[in-house]
Formats: structure tokens, sequence, C-alpha cells
């Protein structure tokens, strides 16, 4: 199939469409389902999915005075 005739939808703001596959599911649901694609791609790009990213310093500023 080219990419010029891939199915495509468009939504107004505040309309919203039933998916058939995805509509008895919750977010959590959709997570699982997307998390295994995500580590695909990692693996993809040659990067280590298990180093996390976010800073873990945590920082507290107590100004005196206010």
């Amino acid at each position: 199939m080219k990419r010029e005739d891939y199915p495509v939808r468009i939504l107004r703001k505040g309309e919203s469409e039933e998916d058939p596959y995805l509509s008895g599911t919750t977010a959590r649901d959709r997570l699982m389902m997307m998390w295994p694609l995500a580590l695909q791609a990692w693996a993809f790009k040659g990067e280590d999915h298990r180093e996390s990213r976010l800073s873990r310093h945590v920082v507290r500023v107590h100004r005196r005075g206010r």
C-alpha cells in the first residue's frame, strides 16, 4: 500500500470516533500495547532503554522572607 493510499480521518475538536479494536481498552491497556513497539524502536536506534534520562537529583529552594 502506498503512503498516499493510507486511510485518513479528520476529527474536529469535540468529535470522537470509536475504534472497534480499542473500544474496550483502558489507557493502561493501550500503553501495554505500545511498550513493545517502543522497545523495538530503541533497539533499532541502538539505544539502551534501561538507562533513564530523567534527572534524579532532588533540590529544594527555601527562600527567607516570603
